[in-house]
């Protein structure tokens, strides 16, 4: 997780959401994401997202079964529809994002039972740095707004 919070800073650093994804296979950092929406123009530039298709690449399969993820901030729909798609094993996140979360917060869309795939969720890991460096980032966005 400490990996991922690299990330969250490098995404700080260049003015993104400060969220930043790892994934481990075979004990192995195969794969690392950061927010990039700005810099890419891209809505679906989230950390995970990146990670996820720089993993799927390395691994030369979009079945990423045997991998973990570590994401700084709990995944949004779309990173949770991909976790989904990819059959990734484990996915370990920081803190809650109470606004876009959906595992655990806003929705809880992995333990609907309604999919073909359930990943096991593990959060709270590096919560409090994950969470300190997000509220410094949109402390710093709103004063400069001021």
């Amino acid at each position: 997780m400490y990996s991922a919070l690299q990330e969250a800073q490098r995404a700080f650093e260049e003015n993104e959401v400060p969220i930043g994804a790892v994934i481990v296979y075979q004990d192995k950092i195969i794969a690392r994401g950061y927010n990039q929406t700005e810099k890419l123009k891209d809505p679906t530039a989230h950390a995970e997202m990146i990670a996820i298709t720089a993993a799927a690449n390395y691994l030369q399969n979009w079945r990423l079964n045997e991998c973990d993820l570590y994401v700084t901030a709990e995944p949004c729909i779309m990173c949770t529809g991909a976790i989904l798609l990819s059959r990734i094993k484990n996915v370990y996140f920081g803190t809650y994002e109470p606004k876009f979360g959906a595992c655990g917060s806003l929705y809880n869309i992995i333990e609907n039972n309604k999919y073909n795939h359930k990943p096991n969720v593990f959060s709270g890991i590096y919560a409090e740095e994950s969470k300190a460096l997000l509220e410094k980032f949109f402390l710093q966005k709103r004063a400069s707004n001021n």
